[in-house]
């Protein structure tokens, strides 16, 4: 009986991590096509990636989790070079498997002026292989250029603030993507 269980709990993990590796993917990089997506924002309205393609750079920052403490300092951050980032030609969007209810409590509570889309199902993080940490889905920005190609990325877990910085860096540098 003893064997059986051993057995029978070990299987149940093999399956469970078989299952997780074949749903991982491998990192999309610059360069990459980004997947077409639709999710829904914190009103419940659908984003359509395909619509802003020929129009605007995309800036898409995946992270963990609404009102923790570092995904509340990198919205913010987002928040405070919003400016700089829509005058530099691109759209804001941030993307974590939240509800699209916790998603309107976030934006509200911090005055967030971009849309946060909620991929409850990790169908678009898993597209664009946004590994989890720390039991976690991973934090990783990604500039989109106008045709759809992948022309900045910048992951760090812990340094959130960042991750605006970097993106209207670049931004600034590569006036002519």
């Amino acid at each position: 009986m003893k064997f059986a269980l051993t057995a029978c709990c070990l299987l149940l993990i093999l399956s469970s991590n078989a299952s997780c590796q074949s749903t991982h993917r491998k990192p999309l990089t610059i360069g990459d096509t980004i997947p077409a997506f639709r999710l829904p924002d914190q009103d419940g309205k659908i984003f359509n990636s395909a619509d802003h393609l020929g129009k605007s750079d995309l800036v898409i920052f995946f992270y963990p989790k609404d009102e923790s403490m570092v995904c509340t300092k990198e919205a913010c951050r987002f928040r405070d070079r919003y400016a700089d980032l829509t005058k530099a030609g691109a759209i804001v969007i941030g993307i974590n498997g939240g509800s699209v209810s916790s998603h309107k409590q976030f934006q509200q509570h911090d005055q967030l002026p971009y849309p946060l889309l909620s991929d409850s199902a990790n169908l678009v993080l898993t597209a664009f292989g946004i590994p989890r940490q720390f039991f976690m889905t991973g934090r990783k920005t990604f500039i989109v250029d106008k045709t759809g190609k992948i022309a900045f990325t910048y992951s760090s877990a812990i340094n959130g603030t960042r991750h605006a910085e970097e993106a209207i860096t670049f931004l600034q540098k590569h006036p002519d993507r």
